[in-house]
């Protein structure tokens, strides 16, 4: 006897035979491309400044750490005296696009490739930055591990000025934009939490314990 679940996986099957691969991508790309806007709250629509100080505001409010650099030459330092300032190793897990910054000036064990387990530090560039609600996009890729997101209990990550936009639709569009549809993009806001113990307030619960956030000039 033929059952429910098998039925409905050879009903997919035949739908799908004979379907053009390129034809079925292209339908996709013109749906995006004409994609319909709906409306967007007055707090998405800040620009500029207005959006990044917007941005920053509400990414403290979720308990993230912020502060502005010059330039992404001023990158390395910062994470240093981050580190030092809270007594954490001197040892951090970065993104490949940000290993030309000058790190050996610091004195830090800077490694790169895919996080591991026993990362305590991690230092990743995000793809946006939304003003809406204080949130980063991330994306994967060959330069970015998503591991090092979550594995890590210290999480820091530097955007571009350039690329803090007001809205999740801006964000969307952005990322589409520079690569296409990435395999995975994660929406972080603040860092890890839960309620469900007692109902308190605990981070680092499913994550990181701390998120802090540098809003540079473009890289």
């Amino acid at each position: 006897m033929t059952s429910a679940r098998e039925e409905m996986l050879a009903r997919v099957r035949r739908g799908l035979a004979g379907r053009d691969e390129a034809a079925a991508r292209s339908d996709v790309d013109a749906r995006l491309e004409r994609q319909h806007v709906g409306p967007i709250p007055a707090i998405g629509t800040v620009e500029g400044e207005a959006a990044i100080e917007q941005f920053i505001t509400r990414a403290r409010a979720a308990a993230a750490t912020v502060e502005r650099l010059a330039g992404p030459g001023d990158v390395p330092a910062a994470v240093a005296d981050y580190l030092a300032g809270r007594n954490l190793a001197a040892r951090a897990r970065i993104s490949a696009d940000l290993a030309g910054l000058g790190w050996e000036r610091t004195g830090l064990d800077i490694v790169g490739g895919k996080a591991d387990p026993a990362d305590t530090v991690s230092v990743v560039s995000a793809e946006a930055a939304i003003a809406e609600t204080g949130t980063l996009l991330l994306i994967s890729g060959a330069e970015h591990s998503t591991a090092a997101n979550f594995l890590p209990e210290t999480h820091l990550v530097v955007v571009p000025a350039s690329r803090v936009v007001g809205s999740y639709e801006l964000a969307w569009k952005q990322a589409r934009a520079r690569h296409g549809l990435p395999r995975t993009l994660n929406f972080i806001t603040g860092p890890s939490r839960t309620g469900d113990i007692e109902q308190r307030i605990q981070l680092g619960a499913h994550g990181p314990r701390n998120l802090h956030i540098m809003v540079v000039g473009d890289l």
